[in-house]
């Protein structure tokens, strides 16, 4: 790459000539800018439309401009600083701004609604000063490690930021006599980043000023750089540049994704067992990337020739897809309509037997690998094709057992928990399709200590059924003793799961639950990022006699009574509402969401910070997947918080009680072993206190 050690806007343009190419190489763009104001943000924009195509990410380091009462009122203790910090940041991009500095803050808007651009303060550690961090310096790092190092001259904080004469100086990891300078540039960056730098202190960037540079996001991603009305055009840029990587078809690991050992160590284990296996690995630990990953090397030393992925929700095909084009794969999504993809299958099936296509990819639903349409193109795929099974316990039903093509030899399955609950043949009709489960089995303690989830606190919420609720509940508790009395208990007895289903329902609904949300919630209205995971059955009214769904309830509950701004999230919500609400929950607009099942598996809203489970579960997978969901790392989540309502059941009497204790063992270990990883570990035990000493359970 050949560049000028300096370029200046009176000789050439600096986005075309400077930024772009730079941008198109790097994986890593590092930023310092001085003042935080709209116009040193858009100059920091320079280009960036590029970035997004290329899949790199950003670093930002800006110093707030407080006036001199702020600075007065943070050094008196009369404020909080951070209070402060955000007001001066909100107050700066609530200003009236050009329409070009405007187009270059919506490209750094979506950039960080991505998750692509990280920001930072660097503030004086004696704020009395108000003095700022002044240095003007940019980082561009390749996947092999070069550097180009910049540092600018331009005003940035003029509102005339396009026709500002700017000169910047380059330095390169790979010229002699100024590689020792390009790297002390970059270690002045990191030891700045990582709050190392003397006399400034390096602070997270505000949650409400986030949500207030949110607000500039574009709806679509941005594909054109802002176009200059002033009189010199220097930062006029005509072509349109595409958003992704160049999609080549074929499977290639992306340079800024590093796998984690337990990644590579779960790849090496695959391919040893002959390219069939079951990963068991927690929610948040990166299941889909090890797959994709898996793909890339079976195609680069094995001569992949087709990909089929298949996922028990239409949201996940969407997930896929997304991951997939991030490792330069272009899949046809067969799902609901035939005619939307039956006949791009069929075309691309032939040219891959003709040669005139080197890769496919496929990615669909359960309900559509069992249809018609798909099973008459399974016959057509090459030798040479990989399936993935994502949550592959649903595949563990009859029919989608018997769906499963038998002459494709590489299998993946990919499961937090692949076990079916009360279903050990469907457990093992997996294991012996896909293969057994592989080392390393990744543990939620194991996601945790790795830094893949998120630290969190635990509060068990105790709650008893009502009048009506426990003679059900004790009547069909009767019933099942006596099921599991009339025969072994090794055999899989057809009457007994319809009962356990009924008297989950029960539990997961009871009535009660609503009251603990209500003092729960009352105490937390100004909260945000809050998921309400509910169950699929009825509430009973005392009011009216009459039951609704629990979801509608709380609903009502939270949105009409106390004034918190939620949303409902169910199966029955469209794709394109799903990506609304996640933008709105995401920003801070609404405040929750309540949801049923279809969160379960695989839904990704890593802004999550609380969660509160109304929905009690026997199933560990479900058990095991609600948890693990509000775990998932985001850039301003330092932990998490869960609150767990658990039904305390009826006196029973003593064959009965000897049953549910049984039973109820089994649950309560779930509970103990996710209380004991919690921060919080001896106060969420204490709360469980009371269930284990009423069921004799002490030895958990």
């Amino acid at each position: 790459m050949n560049l000028r050690d300096e370029y200046r806007s009176d000789d050439c343009q600096l986005i075309q000539d400077f930024y772009v190419p730079c941008l198109e190489q790097a994986t890593l763009y590092s930023r310092a800018v001085g003042f935080f104001s709209s116009t040193s943000m858009a100059a920091a924009a320079n280009g960036l439309t590029v970035f997004i195509r290329t899949g790199g990410r950003m670093r930002l380091v800006a110093s707030p401009n407080l006036s001199e009462e702020d600075a007065t009122a943070i050094a008196a203790g009369l404020r909080g600083r951070e209070e402060t910090i955000a007001t001066a940041i909100v107050r700066e991009l609530d200003q009236t701004i050009d329409e070009i500095v405007r187009d270059r803050l919506a490209c750094l808007a979506w950039l960080l609604s991505q998750e692509i651009l990280d920001i930072k303060l660097a503030i004086p550690r004696n704020i009395k000063n108000r003095g700022i961090y002044h240095e003007k310096l940019g980082l561009f790092a390749d996947r092999e490690g070069n550097i180009v190092a910049f540092t600018g001259s331009a005003n940035e904080s003029s509102n005339a930021l396009v026709d500002n004469f700017e000169c910047i100086d380059v330095y390169t990891s790979w010229e002699s006599g100024v590689q020792q300078r390009a790297q002390r540039k970059a270690e002045h960056f990191e030891r700045l980043w990582h709050d190392a730098t003397p006399n400034v202190e390096v602070i997270e960037f505000p949650e409400a000023a986030r949500r207030s540079l949110l607000k500039l996001r574009p709806e679509q991603p941005p594909t054109r750089e802002p176009k200059a009305a002033a009189k010199s055009a220097q930062y006029r840029v005509h072509q349109k540049i595409d958003l992704v990587l160049p999609l080549t078809g074929t499977p290639s690991l992306p340079a800024q994704i590093v796998l984690r050992p337990y990644q590579e160590q779960a790849i090496a284990n695959w391919f040893a067992n002959k390219g069939r296996g079951t990963l068991k690995m927690a929610t948040g630990s990166g299941k889909t990337i090890t797959a994709l990953a898996i793909a890339a090397e079976l195609f680069r030393t094995q001569q992949l020739k087709a990909l089929i992925v298949v996922c028990p929700y239409r949201h996940l095909v969407t997930q896929w897809n997304k991951e997939c084009r991030r490792f330069g794969l272009n899949p046809i999504l067969a799902f609901e309509n035939i005619k939307a993809w039956q006949g791009k299958l069929s075309s691309q099936l032939y040219a891959l037997r003709a040669e005139h296509q080197s890769f496919l990819t496929v990615i669909t639903t359960n309900a559509t690998l069992m249809g018609q349409g798909f099973q008459s193109q399974l016959a057509y795929f090459p030798e040479k094709t990989l399936i993935v099974g994502d949550e592959a316990h649903n595949l563990g039903a009859t029919r989608l057992a018997q769906s499963l093509p038998q002459a494709i030899p590489f299998r993946l399955a990919l499961s937090a928990t692949p076990e079916r609950y009360f279903d050990e043949s469907g457990t093992q009709v997996i294991y012996d399709y896909f293969g057994a489960v592989l080392e390393p089995e990744f543990t939620l303690s194991d996601a945790i200590a790795q830094g893949a989830l998120v630290h969190y606190l635990y509060h068990p919420i105790l709650v008893e059924l009502t009048e009506s609720e426990s003679q059900r509940y004790i009547a069909l508790s009767t019933k099942i003793r006596r099921l599991i009395g009339m025969g072994d208990p090794d055999d899989a007895n057809p009457a007994l799961t319809p009962l356990l289903m009924e008297r989950s329902r029960l539990v997961g609904s009871a009535a009660n639950k609503l009251e603990a949300l209500r003092a729960l919630m009352s105490d937390r209205l100004d909260t945000t990022h809050t998921l309400f995971y509910c169950g699929d059955g009825n509430v009973e009214d005392s009011v009216s006699e009459t039951s609704e769904r629990q979801v509608a309830a709380v609903a009502r509950l939270l949105g009409r009574e106390l004034g918190y701004r939620i949303n409902t999230y169910t199966a029955d919500t469209p794709l394109e509402e799903r990506a609304d609400l996640h933008d709105l929950f995401e920003s801070g607009e609404l405040q929750g969401l309540v949801a049923i099942r279809c969160l379960d598996e695989g839904i990704d809203i890593p802004a999550t910070q609380t969660a509160v489970i109304l929905a009690s579960s026997n199933n560990p997978r479900q058990f095991v997947q609600r948890r693990g969901r509000i775990l998932r790392p985001h850039p301003h989540k330092q932990r998490a918080t869960l609150f767990d309502t658990i039904v305390v059941p009826p006196a029973l009497d003593r064959a009965t009680f000897e049953m549910e204790r049984q039973l109820l063992r089994t649950e309560l270990i779930r509970f103990v072993e996710f209380a004991d990883l919690a921060d919080n570990a001896g106060e969420a035990r204490l709360k469980l206190l009371a269930l284990q000493q009423q069921y004799d359970l002490l030895d958990l």
